[in-house]
């Protein structure tokens, strides 16, 4: 059974940091992407990061470009996703995914993601 378990999450003031994992067991975790979405309330799930099977190719949306930045460590079956420059409209609850196979394409939207963490909130204040 694959389970992603998210921890960091917390309240924070703007301009503030905060670092989430997400810690993967139950599959092989160097071969497949990971990810993180968001959703704040009454609003959408929506795409943050994502990173490649090695690490190698990163992912952002606009919207947190130069503030974020996701890494993995294989050997640690962790991914992690670093947040600085926290602003009021980053409070969500942030989600760790995992591709559904290996070698997937990446996208924007959730069709590559075969698995879901439980999710972790993050407060900014202003």
């Amino acid at each position: 059974q694959v389970q992603l378990i998210e921890s960091g999450g917390g309240l924070v003031q703007a301009g503030g940091s905060l670092r989430l994992s997400c810690r993967v067991s139950g599959r092989a975790f160097s071969s497949y992407a990971m990810g993180w979405f968001r959703q704040a309330p009454g609003k959408e799930r929506e795409f943050v990061a994502a990173i490649n099977w090695s690490g190698i190719l990163t992912y952002y949306a606009d919207f947190v470009k130069g503030r974020f930045t996701i890494s993995r460590d294989n050997a640690k079956n962790t991914v992690n996703l670093q947040m600085n420059s926290l602003k009021p409209e980053d409070t969500a609850v942030y989600y760790c995914a995992a591709s559904s196979y290996a070698s997937v394409k990446i996208t924007t939207t959730p069709e590559w993601v075969g698995y879901w963490g439980q999710g972790t909130q993050v407060t900014v204040s202003s």
